[in-house]
């Protein structure tokens, strides 16, 4: 494998693994926990911010190396 095909790999990868953590992160927000936490405080708990964040990151920089020549 050359060092483009490498990237275009990872980069799939980094997308799909940024689209587990954010279908995991909306189901753990629906949890009961976090919905009483979310009604008490009036955000997410930080778990699920972080794995928001982590998703977001990882599909960015897995975008990134898609499109990147």
């Amino acid at each position: 494998m050359d060092s483009a095909t490498t990237k275009k790999v990872i980069g799939v990868v980094l997308v799909v693994l940024g689209i587990c953590l954010a279908y995991w992160a909306h189901s753990m927000s629906g949890s009961v926990g976090s919905q009483l936490n979310q009604a008490i405080n009036g955000s997410p708990t930080d778990r699920v911010m972080m794995f928001y964040i982590g998703a977001v990151i990882s599909a960015a920089v897995g975008v990134f190396l898609l499109v990147k020549k």
